[in-house]
């Protein structure tokens, strides 16, 4: 589990078809290599990856082949690019995002980033050609003020439409600069997972019980889910 705190970035070489290579900058290796150790999780933009060899300049991790299909570390090529980098959460540590479990739902694109005076404005919607994907596992659960984790990043979504079809989030300055969303560009890809919580109500919701009643309003308030 992870909590959408990214923690440094790392640029992505890719060994092969499935296997990648993170290098981490000098600057910011000390809070992902100082207790890194083989078999640790790590999110790689939101990716949960198994740690299978720790090098002085980073890691090397291999992503199966559900995970190439489901995010954008199936279309890197031979040139690298900045991942955001987030080492799992300890039992007892600060929860300051939110709960991200690496479980990437699908992938979206950066429709467009505008700089406010004090936030980025940046907006997200599905790839072309890929609505009905989108519209199935992102936009029942986009919410204003609900959570989203983009390429790892915890985000609160500031705005979308009615029917999920886009959604908006406000940045500050410090996630735009120490995250990789300050090097997107327009309809470049991003990895999207939807709120856990969020899924979990639909799941109660849509529950039928052995004597084919639904669960009822009533029935979460009393459980502590409304």
């Amino acid at each position: 589990m992870f909590t959408g705190l990214i923690q440094a970035q790392g640029i992505i070489y890719p060994q092969g078809s499935d296997r990648f290579q993170i290098n981490i900058p000098p600057s910011q290796a000390s809070a992902i290599l100082k207790e890194l150790v083989i078999g640790d999780s790590i999110a790689v933009d939101g990716v949960c990856l198994t740690v299978e060899q720790v090098l002085s300049e980073g890691f090397v991790a291999t992503a199966s082949s559900e995970t190439l299909e489901r995010t954008n570390l199936g279309h890197r090529s031979e040139s690298s690019g900045y991942v955001n980098l987030e080492p799992s959460l300890k039992v007892g540590a600060k929860l300051g995002g939110h709960f991200v479990m690496g479980h990437v739902d699908g992938v979206g694109r950066l429709l467009q980033s505008v700089p406010s005076d004090r936030s980025w404005e940046i907006t997200f919607a599905p790839l072309t050609g890929a609505s009905q994907q989108w519209h199935q596992t992102i936009a029942p659960y986009l919410i204003p003020k609900g959570s989203i984790a983009v390429n790892g990043i915890s985000l609160t979504i500031a705005d979308c439409d009615p029917e999920g079809s886009w959604f908006q989030c406000a940045v500050i300055p410090l996630t735009y600069q120490e995250t990789n969303l300050s090097s997107l560009r327009e309809g470049d890809w991003v990895n999207l997972e939807s709120d856990i919580l969020g899924k979990y109500v639909e799941k109660l919701l849509n529950y039928r019980s052995r004597d084919d009643n639904d669960i009822s309003c009533s029935f979460l308030a009393e459980h502590g889910y409304l």
